[in-house]
């Protein structure tokens, strides 16, 4: 099955929040990690970023976006938590610039200390999709499919989708 054929049938299937917490009978105490990462589109100049959100608790993606480094991609994920039935209680990141502007400081900790989880899933999504590795002559060609591949891999191997 070539990727033009996987990338029609799966387009409309995909999401981008995890279908676990979407209608939720009450509202989930919880505590997030958030943290950005990147890959390359064409060349290093190009550089597609990926933001998300996960349980600190167990680890799982509970929301994520792929955009630019700038805080437009940061208020969208934002938004999307804050849709979802969850009482948020921390958001653990590091010292972005981006998480001091949007998230309210009195559930905003920054430092290393709690997003060991999500830098071992950005070492896992790295080894999984080559085309996300710093150092390889592996990269997508066009945003798209970029786009496509992240959003394949997280519904795949994090929500546990059955696309196929």
């Amino acid at each position: 099955m070539g990727l033009k054929i996987i990338f029609k049938k799966t387009k409309n299937r995909l999401t981008n929040i995890n279908p676990k917490y979407v209608n939720t009978k009450g509202p989930i105490k919880i505590r997030l990690e958030m943290d950005e990462m990147w890959g390359r589109v064409y060349c290093k100049k190009t550089p597609c970023w990926l933001w998300h959100a996960i349980n600190h608790e167990n680890g799982e993606i509970i929301a994520f976006v792929l955009g630019d480094r700038k805080h437009d991609m940061l208020y969208e994920l934002y938004n999307l938590l804050c849709n979802l039935n969850l009482d948020i209680t921390h958001i653990y990141s590091d010292n972005n610039f981006a998480y001091h502007d949007v998230i309210p400081s009195n559930i905003l900790k920054t430092g290393k200390d709690n997003t060991q989880k999500i830098e071992r899933k950005h070492l896992t999504f790295r080894t999984r999709l080559k085309r996300l590795a710093r150092k390889t002559i592996c990269f997508s060609k066009s945003l798209s499919m970029h786009k496509t591949m992240l959003n394949l891999l997280i519904n795949v191997l994090e929500f546990g989708s059955k696309l196929f």
